[in-house]
This record gives structure tokens, sequence and C-alpha cells, in this order.
């Protein structure tokens, strides 16, 4: 197969062993996804994050939650579309995978097992469909899906976004969402969401990342919608009522921003 030859996709190789992710997590995690060691190790980390305020916790999970990820991301818009472009690649391949995921797989919560006294549970009590954890899936596809389309130097810079990835996968287990099993396949799920968005970013032409192209104008569209849903919308826990308003604010005015450039570049072409 011809290697790319756009600029940016010169400027950002993924290696043949960054494909071994996702297999070495997902393998590396088999006794959890067959909870061998359940629900003992769920109690455990749920345990060790009560002392945590639920705000802290809530507040990662919106990075798993589409809406929420839309206006946390909603200033690439304006510093760096080819970045916002890179994980709406990788955001079709995660609904897919989390998606298939739950109609295949019936397994139950830990709200569902776990005696409810000994357990933190923060928001709604879910019983059901609980692998893979769709909220770790969603956070490491858009981590990877950016972090791949940084270049080599820039990634050594940003590995924390994998972090907050992780982040997000950690407090599915703290609010009393997900085994730490649903987390472990959610977040090798993702990294392959994110490699295989990477694939379709790299093979776009480089003019698909003006401000004025299609990829940039879907992302606005899109950043529209999460500011409805913030708004009008309570995003997973009522916790996150004021953060939800920060990010409809943070999204609000990355959009306004990137509208006013684009109405700026065609005054400045006529």
């Amino acid at each position: 197969m011809p290697r790319p030859t756009t600029p940016h996709a010169l400027a950002s190789p993924v290696s043949a062993r960054s494909w071994w992710w996702p297999l070495v997590i997902f393998v590396l995690s088999t006794p959890l996804w067959l909870q061998l060691w359940e629900p003992t190790l769920f109690i455990t980390i749920n345990q060790w994050c009560a002392p945590v305020a639920a705000e802290f916790w809530t507040g990662l999970s919106l990075l798993g939650n589409g809406w929420g990820l839309l206006a946390v991301t909603a200033p690439l818009l304006v510093f760096a579309p080819r970045l916002m472009v890179a994980w709406l690649c990788a955001a079709p391949f995660a609904v897919l995978f989390a998606r298939t995921g739950k109609f295949l797989i019936e397994s139950p919560r830990p709200a569902a097992v776990v005696d409810n006294a000994q357990m933190r549970v923060v928001g709604e009590l879910l019983h059901n469909v609980s692998m893979p954890s769709g909220h770790t899936l969603t956070a490491f596809a858009v981590a990877a899906g950016i972090y791949f389309a940084l270049t080599v130097a820039q990634r050594r810079r940003h590995w924390w976004l994998l972090v907050l990835a992780a982040g997000a996968g950690l407090s599915r287990i703290a609010v009393g969402a997900h085994w730490p099993g649903d987390v472990a396949v959610g977040a090798s799920l993702g990294l392959l969401a994110g490699l295989l968005g990477h694939q379709i970013w790299i093979r776009l032409p480089e003019q698909q990342f003006a401000p004025s192209a299609w990829g940039p104008r879907i992302a606005a569209v899109l950043v529209a919608l999460s500011i409805f849903h913030l708004l009008t919308e309570q995003l997973d826990f009522p916790e996150n009522h004021g953060v939800q308003l920060v990010l409809a604010v943070v999204a609000g005015t990355s959009l306004a921003t990137y509208l006013w450039r684009l109405v700026q570049s065609r005054l400045q072409e006529k």
C-alpha cells in the first residue's frame, strides 16, 4: 500500500507496535473481564475512591460523554482544526464497538451483583449492559485520535491525554457504574478506535482541515448541538450541572470565534 504523502500524515507516523497496545491491554486484563477477581476488586477500588468528592468523579465521567467531549475539545476548532477532525474520525468506530458489545453481551452491572451497602453509587442505579464501559471507550478513542494525530515529538509532551482517558475509566468504577473488566475492555477498544480513525484521518487531503472545509464545518454543527444538550439536559449526573454551564460557555465562545474567523476569511476572499 503506498504511503500517504500529505504533510500532516508524514508528520505523524504510527509505528507498527502501536497496534499491539489494544491487544496487550485486552490480554493482560483477561482476569478482569472474566471476572475472576470480582466483586472483591471492584469493591476495593470503589471504596478507595470514596473519600474523593463525587463531583470530581462525575466531572471525569464527562470526558467519556460525547456531548461533554465536544465542548471540552471545542477550542480545537479555532486553534487546531486538524485535531478536532482527527478524533471525529475515530468516533464512528467507538460508537460501533460500544453498541455492538452492549448488544451482544448481557453483563450485569455491579449494583445488580454487589450488596449496595458495600459500594458507593453516584447517580442512577444501573443494573445491566455493563460490558464494555462506553464512557471509557469513548474517552480513549478521543484521546488516541488526538494523540496519534500529533507529531512524534508532540506525543512525548501529551501523554497526559491517555492519563485523562484512564481517569474517565476509573471514574466509572468510582461511581459504581462498571466493573474493572468493563473499563479495561473499553480502554482496549477505545485505543483501537483511535488507531482506525487515524487511518482515515491520515488519508484526508490537507485542505480538509481549513476552516471552510467540510470537516471543521461538521465539527462546528456538532459543537452547536453539544451546547444545546449541555444547557437543556442532565448529562449522566446532577452533580455536573455547574460543569455543564462552564463547558457550554467554552463551547459557545469557541464556536463564535470559529464562525467569526470563517466570515472574515470569506470577506477577505472577496
